[in-house]
């Protein structure tokens, strides 16, 4: 959690730095900010192993960001951030979290109504009074309101599921138990959490040991326990072996697939519940199932049900008719092909960021830095998209294969951020979209996709989990002139993304739509995320033949030629 917490002061400061119309450094800390949201270590063990030269070590932190962790970690504050706070108006920063107010904007609504909360911006609003305000318009007027409604509604007691599932593994990590399991919507890869449940079968100590983790112990005892650890709930149950898959089973839910199986147990004269499944005859109770969970699928006259899918949206029913297809597993992605790397916004190197896609395992990695026009993300001019090539493909490991990749923006137009006669010396391009979310953003994806050097249509819904709700979408047109252009469609597995949702993977698999996993990782740590696309594809129904980076490299490259 500390990560979290000092990555989002880093962010902090570089909005206040970019309201101040500071230079550079706004970027820099923006940057520092995202590598040490995708770390997968702590930044205290990091410190207490190797001190400042440690933090120092860290791609993109520097001596001066490391510093201030530093104070951090040592005083639970940042002067320098507290004295930057004072010097712009309070409530300045917590405006710029609406999507279409970033600094201009914001000091303009200042200057001009003096708004410096989203209250006042939401009486201003209300009021029509930003309707009249240069730059803005009755448009930009209704934007803001429906923006401010997302604001409003994003429930902030759940955190992402990246975080969650880290903080859970850090704790599993450090207990010891004769069996151990996290569970809840952490195990059905929902995109977002509220409490974490783990459930364990004791070892001698576990408890004890537990609740050494804790900032705050709410409740301690032999069956549960919940402590504290920064914001975030976590409850620990502990149950007899015989009962630890029934526990498991009881407690993934959905609450809603557990009504639905329980309503079925009792046709069938049998009761569901965390202890297992029992036979009910003449009011006594005999334990059928509960040695594992298949036994309990089984018992009940349906195939097992993976965790991703028990959400009671249909998955019974297909259960029952043995329908249930064999979803994608956590190790068949043999590639990446979205990564970014110092060439544009990435925190390290192409060689860099190559091994670390060999340590996991991959035969094939592509890089795709982004073009031109995101100059904000440091995209790439022609001519040095040309010397990242060249440098890309002197890069020789045993084992893994380098392809060359582009994120290149969708324009205004439709049309594509870098010549045909550039994207053609390209292995792939990766087609998104980062602004102009409120113009008609379905023709310009069409006309895109028309282009045959784009390959993939990244973050397809331009949705930010729990700060922006992406644009207006005509998925079924996408749907089909994809399938029609043969353009893949990326669930691309960044936290804050996961973009495309469930539901919407779950409609290009039954519409036969091809699609492709994609971290859009911005340094090596950020490559573990993987599994979370991979567990939005196993939410939406994907099998291995719907995603195309399980493929080897010759049969993805026969995809790729239109």
């Amino acid at each position: 959690m500390i990560n979290k917490e000092i990555a989002r002061i880093l962010y902090d400061i570089s909005e206040i730095l970019k309201l101040r119309n500071v230079q550079w450094k706004p970027q820099a800390y923006n940057k520092a900010a995202r590598v040490i949201e995708d770390l997968e270590k702590d930044l205290k063990e990091i410190y207490e192993e190797k001190g400042l030269q440690g933090l120092d070590e860290i791609p993109s932190i520097g001596r001066g960001i490391a510093k201030k962790i530093e104070e951090y970690l040592k005083t639970g504050r940042i002067k320098e951030y507290e004295k930057l706070k004072k010097s712009v108006p309070k409530g300045l920063v917590e405006i710029m979290n609406i999507t279409g107010i970033g600094p201009k904007r914001a000091q303009l609504l200042f200057k001009k109504l003096k708004i410096k909360s989203i209250a006042d911006l939401e009486r201003a609003v209300k009021n029509h009074k930003i309707e009249k305000l240069e730059r803005f318009g009755e448009k930009s007027e209704k934007d803001i309101k429906e923006e401010i409604e997302f604001f409003k509604k994003r429930n902030k007691n759940r955190m992402l599921l990246g975080d969650a599932l880290d903080l859970a593994e850090k704790i599993t990590g450090k207990l010891k138990a004769k069996k151990i399991m996290i569970c809840g919507s952490i195990r059905r890869m929902y995109e977002t959490i509220g409490d974490i449940d783990i459930l364990a079968v004791a070892d001698e100590n576990l408890v004890d040991d537990f609740c050494k983790l804790a900032d705050r112990v709410l409740a301690k005892g032999s069956g549960k326990t919940s402590i504290i650890i920064g914001d975030r709930q976590i409850d620990l149950r502990v149950v007899p072996r015989e009962d630890f898959w029934s526990g498991v089973h009881y407690l993934t839910g959905s609450k809603d697939h557990s009504v639905e199986l329980r309503k079925i147990a009792i046709k069938k004269r049998m009761k569901l519940n965390e202890y297992g499944l029992f036979r009910v005859e003449k009011k006594i109770e005999r334990r059928v199932a509960g040695e594992s969970e298949e036994e309990i699928y089984r018992r009940l006259g349906m195939q097992y049900i993976p965790p991703e899918l028990r959400e009671n949206r249909g998955e019974i029913e297909a259960a029952i008719k043995k329908k249930i297809p064999k979803l994608i597993n956590y190790n068949d992605i043999k590639g990446d092909l979205h990564i970014h790397t110092k060439y544009s916004d990435g925190n390290n190197s192409i060689l860099e960021m190559v091994s670390g896609a060999k340590k996991l395992g991959y035969s094939y990695v592509g890089i795709s830095d982004h073009s031109q026009t995101r100059k904000i993300a440091g995209g790439l001019s022609e001519r040095d998209l040309i010397k990242e090539i060249k440098e890309a493909r002197k890069i020789k490991i045993s084992g893994i294969k380098v392809l060359i990749g582009s994120e290149v923006d969708i324009l205004g137009d439709g049309s594509l951020d870098y010549s045909d006669e550039v994207l053609k010396k390209l292995d792939y391009a990766i087609g998104s979209i980062h602004s102009g979310f409120k113009g008609d953003v379905t023709k310009r994806i069409l006309r895109a996709m028309e282009n045959k050097y784009m390959n993939i249509l990244a973050h397809p819904t331009g949705r930010m989990i729990q700060s922006r709700k992406g644009y207006e979408l005509k998925f079924d047109e996408v749907l089909r002139i994809a399938k029609e252009t043969k353009t893949l469609l990326e669930i691309n597995a960044h936290p804050e993304r996961l973009d495309l949702r469930d539901e919407m993977i779950k409609a290009a698999v039954e519409n036969g739509n091809k699609l492709i996993i994609g971290t859009d990782a911005h340094s090596v740590d950020g490559l573990r995320h993987i599994r979370l696309g991979i567990g939005q594809a196993r939410r939406g129904w994907a099998t291995r033949n719907n995603i195309v980076n399980t493929l080897s490299l010759n049969k993805l490259k026969k995809i790729f030629r239109k």
